[in-house]
């Protein structure tokens, strides 16, 4: 295993995930009346038959004990029945969910490879959870699923080298404005004893738009090129957005402080108009808290 295939598994895990819940709903009987250990274990039998390389295939009960024996390629472990297994992620994740999942790669105790388990809850007549069907995959074989297909590769590559343009160029823009930034200093022989506040605000805003638009490209290359962008949080897929934006705000914020300042001393009558920026960074916080708030919402549904 190489890191190429724990990212090619971050990349596909949807795609698995969408293979094995087809899988359970496909063979898996639910909601019936009366349904019993004997009704199930059979079909998970048949998803075993189905999958060339699947290590195994148990079930668990709504408590999180294995009530069946652990049917490998080559045996049954009866050993198994009994034990507890609520502690697995494959367990509660399912029971938390309420819907079919798959679990990050683990050391198997079938086979001391790495393997991946999917999990999938079966309902009573009444809609409580009284089984949890698992399977467990070598990860080498999860990896062959996750693969994408050729015209994904072919764009997924074209998109990458186009973030890399696109993120040298804005690096290129971020020094342009932090250079700018810098002669600033220079320029308005900005000292201790030639301190003015107007060309210090001024100054401070080309290296805070600089730091924008530099944090912007880091957050291209590091989610974009890099892949490191797959955690489930407000700081994996709309970071940029997020990060972007706050940068944005700070911005506009030393612009209006800086309006007040000049306003107050040479016309208090346009004080308005730093108000007016004032109430536009207030909205904008408001909007990226909506924003944030909803997103998170969504990642965990």
């Amino acid at each position: 295993m190489v890191a190429s295939d724990i990212q090619n598994f971050a990349m596909g895990r949807t795609k698995v995930r969408a293979y094995f819940c087809y899988l359970f709903s496909k063979n898996i009987p639910n909601r019936l009346p009366s349904l019993t250990q004997e009704m199930v274990i059979p079909n998970l039998l048949k998803i075993k038959a189905d999958l060339e390389n699947c290590e195994g295939v148990y079930l668990l009960d709504n408590a999180g004990v294995q009530v069946s024996p652990t049917y490998t390629k080559n045996k049954e472990i009866e050993e198994d029945i009994g034990k507890i297994r609520a502690e697995r992620a494959y367990y509660y994740r399912a029971i938390r969910e309420g819907r079919c999942s798959i679990t990050d790669p683990y050391p198997s105790l079938i086979t001391n490879g790495l393997t991946v388990t999917a999990s999938a809850p079966i309902y009573s007549e009444d809609g409580k959870i009284k089984f949890v069907a698992c399977l467990d995959m070598p990860f080498n074989s999860v990896i062959e699923i996750a693969r994408l297909n050729t015209l994904d590769s072919f764009f997924g590559i074209f998109f990458k080298y186009s973030y890399a343009i696109f993120a040298v160029a804005l690096i290129a823009v971020a020094m342009l404005l932090f250079l700018k930034g810098i002669d600033s200093f220079f320029v308005y022989e900005i000292t201790p004893e030639h301190f003015e506040i107007k060309n210090v605000f001024e100054a401070t805003i080309l290296l805070t738009l600089s730091l924008a638009i530099f944090d912007l490209a880091k957050t291209l290359i590091e989610e974009e090129i890099m892949g490191r962008h797959k955690e489930n949080n407000i700081s994996g897929p709309h970071k940029t957005m997020v990060r972007f934006l706050g940068s944005i705000i700070i911005a506009l914020s030393i612009e209006a402080l800086m309006l007040v300042f000049k306003f107050a001393i040479t016309d208090p009558s346009k004080l308005i108009y730093a108000m007016y920026i004032v109430a536009g960074v207030a909205m904008l916080l408001i909007g990226l808290a909506v924003y944030i708030r909803f997103t998170k919402l969504k990642i965990d549904e």
